[in-house]
């Protein structure tokens, strides 16, 4: 009898995130001129500015072209931003509007309510990096070195992305919050994450700062991927990332067993 409660209650659970997935699908495609449209434009303008114009003025990074260095960390920049800004603007837009309280009120556990956002998340990030490594290709050949590495990464970092948005959107209390974080802390960390150089170009110091910088490993992994080569090792960029996740996943969990979550 119990095992048949446990596998009622699981189903009700794998629906729950199916739903909030399919409803997060909805709103992502449906307003795609703001969810794609933007990283594709910026992308590109990236590749030009600093790929063909100042690149080509560049000397070769651990003997690949400058271009070629940068691909990686653009992409990975996108794929944070997306998964970001889905999970932030979705959580508070239904916190804001009270629809919040409909998925409260229905047999869901917390763990599923974050996994239906942070799918979305996980989802808009991987469909945004695919679009824009596609896009690279028209500006520099893609190789492939290790492609554990490439997938690990990629979905490991869209997911603690996804989980930070979350934790933003708990917190914030109104729109203008959910950019505060995006705007004075994650663009300043992706810009000094190696996004746009190696970490060997810069003075002692600023080499040991950077340490402590998480998207510094995660773009060094994701290089890896590509490349080969990582000015870290791959090892503690895969442990920097899965602690980060695991952190903002139990964090999401208090808040919302505080009730802090739903408070706006």
């Amino acid at each position: 009898m119990s095992k048949i409660i446990n596998n009622k209650i699981l189903n009700i659970q794998v629906v729950a995130i199916q739903t909030m997935l399919r409803k997060e699908m909805v709103r992502i495609f449906r307003i795609w001129p703001q969810t794609f449209l933007p990283a594709v434009i910026t992308t590109t303008l990236y590749f030009l500015v600093f790929g063909k114009f100042i690149g080509s003025q560049i000397a070769p990074v651990s003997g690949y072209s400058y271009m070629s260095y940068i691909v990686p960390g653009l992409v990975m920049m996108a794929v944070i931003t997306a998964a970001y800004t889905s999970t932030v603007f979705s959580y508070f837009g239904a916190k804001f509007m009270k629809n919040l309280e409909e998925v409260l009120v229905a047999p869901v556990s917390y763990s599923s309510i974050i996994f239906g956002y942070v799918l979305g998340g996980v989802v808009r990030a991987l469909i945004t990096g695919c679009v824009i490594l596609a896009l690279s290709m028209f500006f520099v050949s893609i190789s492939i070195s290790h492609i554990w590495a490439i997938l690990f990464f990629m979905i490991s970092t869209s997911i603690m992305f996804a989980l930070a948005g979350l934790v933003n959107a708990i917190y914030a209390k109104s729109f203008d919050d959910t950019s505060i974080v995006a705007t004075f802390v994650l663009t300043p960390l992706t810009y000094l994450g190696g996004v746009f150089y190696s970490i060997y170009m810069l003075p002692i110091f600023w080499q040991n700062v950077s340490m402590f910088n998480p998207i510094f490993y995660m773009i060094n992994g994701f290089r890896y991927g590509f490349l080969g080569i990582t000015d870290v090792s791959v090892i503690k960029s895969v442990v920097v990332t899965t602690t980060f996740s695991l952190v903002f996943f139990f964090w999401c969990i208090y808040l919302f067993k505080t009730k802090r979550a739903v408070r706006v």
